[in-house]
């Protein structure tokens, strides 16, 4: 199920989605906070959210990590393609992400070293430029 500025998704079935997304604002940027597993029943439902806030000309995002108890390469490659999509548009991506075990597959894969991994929202909206190279 995706929560989405009050509104609720289904899938095409009828059935609720795995994932719900919450999204708020927050210092002039859109905060997309997924909660439960980001894994390949859920990444679909970020992935979606991604594409409507940057098509409505939301292009610096948040992604906050911090209610996601799982994240495969299905989730990993959502984020990534989320950074591509923003960028794209001139915009930014930052992303909170508190938990070790969620910060250990960012770094076995390498992605540590293009997002900066912020220990809380507070930390993501108050830097400038925080996103490296």
């Amino acid at each position: 199920m995706v929560v989405y500025r009050g509104e609720e998704t289904i899938d095409r079935q009828g059935e609720p989605l795995h994932l719900k997304i919450h999204c708020s604002t927050k210092d002039r940027r859109t905060v997309l906070t997924p909660l439960g597993d980001l894994d390949m029943a859920g990444a679909p439902s970020l992935r979606q959210a991604v594409i409507r806030e940057v098509g409505e000309g939301h292009n610096t995002l948040v992604i906050d990590l911090s209610a996601v108890t799982f994240i495969d390469s299905s989730g990993l490659g959502v984020i990534v393609g989320a950074l591509r999509r923003t960028r794209s548009h001139d915009g930014e991506l930052v992303l909170v992400c508190p938990n070790p075990e969620l910060r250990r597959a960012f770094e076995l894969c390498d992605l540590d070293r293009i997002f900066e991994l912020h220990a809380d929202l507070e930390a993501a909206t108050s830097k400038q430029g925080s996103m490296p190279g």
